[in-house]
């Protein structure tokens, strides 16, 4: 890494990108969606206002206002992330480009039909829309609160920032316009560096032009053809008839003029497609993905946990086993906790958590306290005691005090030895029973746990051992 950091991928939130050139991710705007946070939530808001305020314009016939909004959306080379070679250059609209795309959407019978409902539809059915197209658009509009990502990044890893830096444009999403202000960036060689948290890109975007028309729309083509017993239908030897899709392709025809026309037909379809990714959706890339396979992607578990253990208790370590502590459960807990924020300040300041992350399980122990037990989950809130003494009722009170119901009330309680474990576990009892939320202890000896669990299981994020400790709390 240009910053040397001496860190691993598996440590960072961000993409450790390629600073003299792309590396081959996408931003998804349906992988904000997957995120239960307010930062997500902004970025989806902004996303969906821009793409909802073009589309007006151009269903009014404000040509010239359509045009002029999609050619500020430039090229977002400072997020390193694309499919160009040697210097970056993304794939951003510019004026051509703008016009382009404004005249496919002015043309498109998706827009007059209805068809278009959020920006991602876009790669389904309009000409031109390709997915690093898509990631582009996306980038541009999230600028905001990737800028404010970076900030947190930088100030955490004592990255420097230079002031006065031009920002690029914003998206306002209470005037519906584009600005501009200068902002701290980090810098490399005069170019901007923006950082995007790893969590929202992807290999490729979730939705599939290639996809929704092979599996979905030739699907329904063939059982309509089976049951109106047509020309298409050939007869096996065994007396059933099928239809093959290289026979439907040449009836019908390929391509995002096609797509568009079966869904105006057949509108269930785009709806069916919708849900299905709703449900299925793409995980988010593995830390050895986003390495692209070289050996920065392999995590140094025994190392992590070192780095724990080695810090001395007392107050005087504070500091360094929080940090221990943060990098060694982003590596075990990615990709079911993300998007982590230390030292979050809660009521003006008069509270603070030591780490709260952003729960984005789908499936796991975070997914399933969540979805089967019925815990407010959306965060997990963190604290990180370098105590030489056991846990008391005034630890356990703090995190609790830091619950709601909008942020969650499940908490880890990160400690380094109890010599009474049996009355820890009962103190948790007692906040879960007095309705004070769900605090689960870890020692050192725990987390040690927890790190041979996912040795043995990489993939794996059930955690038995946090199953255990919950089951402990709940009875």
């Amino acid at each position: 890494m240009f910053y040397k950091l001496g860190l691993s991928q598996s440590q960072l939130e961000f993409v450790d990108v390629d600073v003299e050139g792309d590396v081959p991710f996408f931003v998804d705007p349906r992988a904000l969606r997957l995120l239960d946070s307010d930062w997500a939530d902004e970025c989806v808001a902004l996303v969906q206002d821009f793409f909802r305020h073009v589309l007006s314009k151009i269903a009014s016939h404000e040509d010239f206002e359509a045009k002029w909004l999609l050619g500020m959306l430039g090229e977002p080379n400072e997020t390193h992330l694309g499919l160009s070679r040697g210097q970056p250059r993304g794939h951003g609209l510019g004026p051509q480009s703008a016009v382009d795309v404004w005249e496919a959407l002015s043309q498109s019978e998706a827009l007059s039909s209805g068809l278009l409902e959020d920006l991602e539809d876009t790669i389904l059915m309009i000409p031109g829309i390709s997915n690093d197209l898509i990631s582009d658009i996306t980038t541009n509009i999230i600028r905001g609160p990737l800028i404010e990502f970076t900030h947190q990044s930088c100030e955490y890893y004592e990255i420097p920032l230079t002031a006065a830096v031009d920002s690029g444009p914003l998206w306002d999403l209470q005037q519906h316009r584009w600005d501009n202000k200068f902002v701290e960036l980090p810098m490399i060689d005069h170019r901007k560096l923006l950082l995007v948290p790893k969590a929202i890109v992807r290999r490729r975007l979730e939705y599939n032009p290639e996809e929704y028309y092979n599996h979905v729309i030739l699907a329904a083509l063939q059982t309509e053809e089976l049951n109106a017993n047509s020309e298409l239908v050939e007869l096996l030897k065994n007396g059933t008839g099928r239809v093959t899709k290289k026979a439907l392709r040449e009836k019908y025809g390929t391509g995002k003029s096609v797509i568009v026309a079966q869904t105006r037909e057949r509108p269930q379809l785009l709806e069916d497609y919708r849900e299905l990714k709703r449900s299925e959706p793409l995980q988010p890339l593995t830390n050895w993905e986003l390495s692209q396979d070289d050996e920065s992607g392999a995590t140094d578990w025994d190392g992590l946990l070192a780095r724990v253990i080695a810090v001395e208790p007392g107050a005087e370590g504070a500091t360094d086993y929080h940090r221990a502590i943060e990098a060694l459960l982003q590596a075990l807990f990615y990709s079911a906790l993300v998007n982590p924020v230390r030292e979050s300040h809660l009521h003006a300041g008069r509270k603070r958590i030591d780490i709260k992350f952003t729960n984005a399980a789908r499936d796991g122990f975070f997914w399933r306290v969540h979805q089967h037990h019925g815990v407010p989950a959306g965060y997990i809130v963190v604290e990180c005691k370098n105590y030489r003494e056991d846990i008391g009722n005034s630890e356990l009170d703090q995190l609790a005090g830091r619950f709601s119901p909008t942020r969650g009330k499940l908490g880890l309680l990160i400690y380094r030895r109890a010599v009474d474990r049996d009355t820890c576990i009962q103190r948790c009892k007692d906040a879960f029973h007095d309705d004070r939320g769900w605090i689960l202890p870890l020692d050192d000896s725990d987390l040690g746990l927890l790190v041979e669990e996912r040795k043995a299981e990489l993939s794996s994020l059930s955690f038995s051992l946090l199953e255990q400790r919950f089951s402990e709390i709940i009875s």
